[in-house]
């Protein structure tokens, strides 16, 4: 995530304890800010910090951005 932040990306994650007492994806990813357009953002939520990144990285990497791979 430090890669992210030196490119100008805000990066969130949340762990929310309702939704995990619900057993509902209760992790959530949000990167948003520059390089990105104003509007847009990338975002998921899922049951795990690892499928949060198995869905939001490679779109990432498709708005150009540098990445490495997980667990790198």
């Amino acid at each position: 995530m430090e890669s992210l932040a030196e490119q100008g990306v805000t990066v969130l994650f949340k762990a929310d304890a309702e939704r995990m007492r619900e057993g509902v994806k209760p992790w959530t990813f949000v990167a948003s800010g520059a390089p990105f357009h104003e509007d847009l953002l990338v975002r998921t939520d899922a049951v795990s910090v690892e499928a949060c990144l198995e869905v939001c990285l490679p779109r990432l990497r498709a708005f150009g951005l540098d990445v490495p791979e997980f667990g790198a």
